[in-house]
């Protein structure tokens, strides 16, 4: 499924009903067109703001479920801003969240003068200074692969949680234009990781920060360390992947 992330706060629905999330939506849609509850299962828990292309949901159907009705009925009471492209039978052990072996992220960032009105909604714009330099932000990604303990680059909702992750991509892609891409996997992503991510390498393009910097902030284990995260808008969810089987 796909969302635009804009005027809702994160995927996971809250308690209280006038808070506009794109969990609570998905499932009171659901309820009304499979006349039962669902408890939705998650591959990313997007934050507010953050947008998805390739995110992936679960939740248990009754047996003899039309699916192809169910996947119109979606389209109709929550598209445009929310799309269900596909809808599929699952073994009865998947789990959207649990099952994933990786998950891809994408960060925008518009580098130029003159800002897009036509990606304000989507992509950071970053004016300053013309251009960022890129090779520099392309070198800091190094540091990033591997597995780390991300405590730095993460909001920590519990003191004792685990936040080592295990980064297989990080790399700058030039689209042209001063639109700049940051692709990032992981097997998991921990609460604001890829948007404080993106803050400390945009500090290396600004020549605030270099790459002995990165690798300082990351053994740190250190929050403080770690500029404030990037705007949410420029993140979307790109792509989950299953065992080597990408939904997205």
């Amino acid at each position: 499924m796909a969302y635009d992330g804009s005027g809702f706060s994160g995927f996971a629905a809250q308690l209280q009903p006038e808070v506009r999330t794109v969990g609570g939506e998905i499932t009171a849609a659901l309820r009304k067109v499979l006349g039962h509850p669902v408890d939705l299962a998650v591959a990313g828990r997007t934050d507010k703001g953050v947008h998805a292309r390739g995110q992936v949901i679960s939740f248990d159907v009754l047996d003899g479920t039309d699916l192809a009705t169910v996947e119109k009925s979606l389209l109709k009471m929550l598209g445009p801003r929310i799309v269900v492209s596909s809808l599929e039978l699952a073994p009865a052990e998947f789990h959207a969240r649990f099952s994933a072996t990786s998950r891809l992220y994408r960060y925008t960032v518009v580098n130029r003068a003159v800002p897009d009105p036509f990606l304000a909604s989507t992509a950071w714009w970053v004016a300053d200074p013309l251009p960022l330099d890129l090779a520099g932000m392309r070198a800091a990604c190094d540091p990033l692969i591997g597995e780390h303990d991300f405590s730095a680059f993460c909001r920590r909702p519990d003191p004792d949680a685990d936040l080592t992750r295990m980064v297989t991509e990080a790399r700058w892609e030039e689209a042209g234009d001063g639109v700049l891409h940051l692709w990032i996997q992981a097997n998991a992503f921990c609460h604001q990781m890829v948007r404080s991510v993106t803050a400390v390498l945009v500090d290396v393009g600004r020549g605030r920060r270099n790459v002995a910097d990165v690798t300082r902030i990351l053994r740190s284990g250190d929050r403080a360390a770690a500029p404030s995260p990037a705007p949410p808008h420029g993140l979307c969810l790109w792509e989950v992947r299953y065992d080597g089987v990408r939904r997205g």
